[in-house]
């Protein structure tokens, strides 16, 4: 009997072993989600500067640009909710294959509607993630999303996450302090992802490539200089970097080991999904801003009922509209990010 009771511990021990690293992923992301709970209502979109005054002259291509991602978005955002509204737990597993690609791509047609609602036409993904990265960093976003990684590997810096250098636990723990730890530890390790692949891109390329002087080969060891000029090319690590690490690990074959773990695949998913419905929830309400509140009201209307009678609409009517007015900015020299 003690013998059996041994196997069992042991089989036990080996499947929380490999549950770690999906227990890890599932713990930076509800980090993300309660970090935004702890500062969400301190720290409101309708408080910044480049809210206020954001007014931006579009051409009727433009908007329909806006509009056309963001119909793309709330599709996406519609499947996402759906998904996590089944509470059979095998079903959930399972659905992670196409939740963490629909997840990234949801937030990829919000952020490409925010952009085209500035005027710029964005297709490809890498350029949506360097101008994002200027626009977190330069006040775009309300505190809760406008953290940021710096640096190169081993002397990283943080924006807005004071606690962000602390080393978070692998038990989910709810309190501000090891919600940032939990952000910072996930841009750490995405930025360091991040770095050496743009390092083995830019040395494999011998226009781009680092050169030993005395060879005149490309560098095969690099110092700490080195490694800032290819953290100074990738530009600052964002929220968005760290949703697309979601599209990386459905592309390969580890999203396999998140449908076997025993983690808590409700908590994982809803913590995807309210911070989706945070971010596209902020670049709704500059587009809705961009296009007027008329106009935007009158672009719902002809939505299809399941989102015309849905959450847009509730969160147009909760959320955005009392952020909007009439009133044209009197500052119209802001200039949008390029």
């Amino acid at each position: 009997m003690e013998k059996v009771h041994d196997t069992t511990k042991q089989e036990e021990q080996e499947l929380w072993r490999k549950s770690i690293p999906a227990q890890v992923f599932l713990n930076h992301f509800f980090g993300i989600h309660r970090h935004i709970a702890h500062q969400q209502a301190q720290h409101s979109i309708a408080d910044l500067g480049t809210f206020k005054s954001f007014a931006p002259e579009l051409s009727q291509e433009q908007k329909e640009q806006a509009k056309k991602m963001l119909i793309q978005c709330w599709n996406t955002e519609y499947a996402l909710r759906t998904t996590a509204a089944n509470g059979d737990e095998s079903y959930l597993k399972n659905a992670l294959h196409w939740t963490f690609p629909q997840a990234y791509y949801c937030l990829l047609f919000g952020a490409k509607a925010f952009l085209a609602a500035q005027g710029a036409t964005v297709m490809s993904e890498n350029a949506v993630r360097l101008r994002l990265a200027r626009l977190v960093t330069s006040g775009w976003y309300p505190l809760p999303v406008s953290f940021a990684a710096f640096g190169s590997p081993g002397h990283y810096s943080y924006r807005a996450l004071p606690e962000g250098y602390r080393t978070p636990n692998l038990e989910l723990v709810d309190s501000p302090k090891e919600s940032q730890a939990q952000v910072g530890q996930f841009l750490r390790t995405t930025r360091t992802l991040q770095v050496r692949a743009l390092r083995r891109r830019l040395q494999d390329n011998p226009a781009t490539a680092q050169i030993n002087k005395q060879t005149g080969q490309p560098l095969a060891k690099f110092s700490r200089k080195h490694w800032d000029v290819v953290a100074r090319a990738l530009g600052a690590t964002t929220f968005f970097d760290l949703f697309s690490r979601l599209k990386i690990s459905a592309n390969h074959r580890e999203i396999g080991r998140f449908v076997e773990a025993e983690i808590d695949v409700r908590l994982f998913h809803r913590s995807l999904l309210e911070t989706v419905v945070y971010l596209n929830t902020i670049h709704e309400a500059y587009v809705a801003k961009a296009l007027g509140k008329n106009a935007y009201q009158f672009f719902l209307d002809q939505l299809p009922g399941y989102l015309r009678k849905g959450f847009v609409q509730k969160r147009f009517e909760e959320e955005i509209r009392p952020l909007l007015t009439e009133v044209r900015s009197i500052d119209s020299s802001l200039q949008w990010a390029s």
